[in-house]
């Protein structure tokens, strides 16, 4: 296969895990016979800084000519309160490309057990996908904010279609998983998340095999704390799965675990890790890159369809964890590799 991939370093630590899991796709396509050619294009506060437009029009023209899209991620602190942010690219890619629905695997490894907040028989099992939906709700809704005055707003807003979508993708998930959807939302309490549950339930009438449940998301997010072993695909809009999937990578020891797929119709996909850009540990060789090299498995997956090699990535990046292979996030105060280090040992094993 000939493969053309777009890379989105961004900001902060983006560009440390980005080129990890460059080395990791060009050994996948040495051993298995694939040609994967990259471009890179800015996004977010690095683009801010070099063309004023946190998604320059060049990123689009190039993105739009790829296969798949890699990024590292976005966000610097000295833009946190400016009127043009980093996110505001991501946001804009998103939603020009259609990728309304973000997979999101959590999964606790039992050689991380002793790095979870939490008692390790209760990470027995543990290995959820979050399906958040992702062009939509409080994110994209009608919003004013009056400078510095009193009255800012941000509107909750959901069509049927909308929901439609993602909750189809969430049933199909499930299908190949473990045959269970929770439905995340606050249908005691607002009006969009009451059409949300409506139309969940009237989609779940085309999956009979699988089993349907709602949560509020109060109640859900202790649950993902005391039972956690219980969900199989948990669907949720827009602020509540970003929030929830966060909550939840401590069940896999470090938010530098987690990846994430971002998708549409067809297989074109955004792939990132959950993590920020981190600026703080930036240039130090402290940066996980497990969540990019498991985000790069995703791409495999989901956009180029090579199921054998995304496993083989997962797998080796599992062995690597089980012979004691630790980031800094993950040692425990103890010994730890560094972030190419820890990118050497996965090559080995892959």
């Amino acid at each position: 296969m000939n493969a053309n991939l777009t890379l989105l370093p961004g900001d902060g630590i983006g560009p440390e895990v980005i080129a990890q899991s460059v080395e990791v796709l060009e050994k996948v396509g040495s051993r298995f016979g694939h040609t994967f050619t990259f471009q890179e294009a800015l996004i977010g506060g690095i683009a801010i800084d070099q063309t004023g437009n946190p998604l320059p029009d060049e990123t689009l023209r190039l993105a739009e000519q790829s296969d798949a899209l890699l990024m590292g991620a976005v966000g610097l602190p000295k833009y946190d309160a400016a009127p043009v942010r980093p996110e505001q690219g991501l946001l804009k890619i998103r939603k020009h490309f259609g990728l309304f629905a973000n997979l999101r695997p959590v999964k606790a490894y039992p050689a991380l057990a002793a790095f979870a907040p939490l008692k390790a028989e209760l990470l027995n099992g543990v290995d959820m996908l979050f399906v958040r939906e992702l062009t939509g709700g409080m994110y994209f809704g009608e919003r004013q904010e009056q400078g510095d005055g009193d009255t800012a707003y941000d509107t909750e807003l959901y069509t049927v279609p909308e929901v439609e979508r993602v909750a189809h993708v969430a049933f199909r998930a499930a299908q190949l998983r473990r045959n269970k959807v929770t439905s995340v939302d606050k249908a005691n309490v607002l009006a969009a998340m009451r059409l949300w549950r409506r139309t969940v339930t009237r989609v779940h009438e085309d999956y009979s095999d699988v089993a349907l449940e709602h949560a509020l998301v109060d109640s859900c997010a202790m649950h993902l704390l005391t039972r956690p072993a219980s969900f199989d695909v948990l669907l949720a809009s827009n602020m509540f799965a970003d929030i929830l999937s966060d909550e939840a990578s401590v069940l896999a020891g470090s938010l530098g675990m987690l990846p994430s797929a971002s998708l549409g119709e067809g297989r074109f996909g955004l792939y990132e890790p959950v993590h920020g850009s981190a600026p703080d540990i930036a240039g130090q060789g402290k940066a996980n890159p497990i969540g990019t090299i498991l985000s790069a498995a995703m791409l495999l997956r989901y956009s180029l369809a090579l199921e054998a090699e995304a496993q083989a990535v997962e797998a080796a990046v599992e062995s690597a964890l089980a012979e004691g292979a630790r980031t800094a996030d993950i040692a425990g105060g103890g010994t730890w590799l560094s972030t190419s280090e820890f990118t050497q040992t996965v090559l080995a094993k892959l």
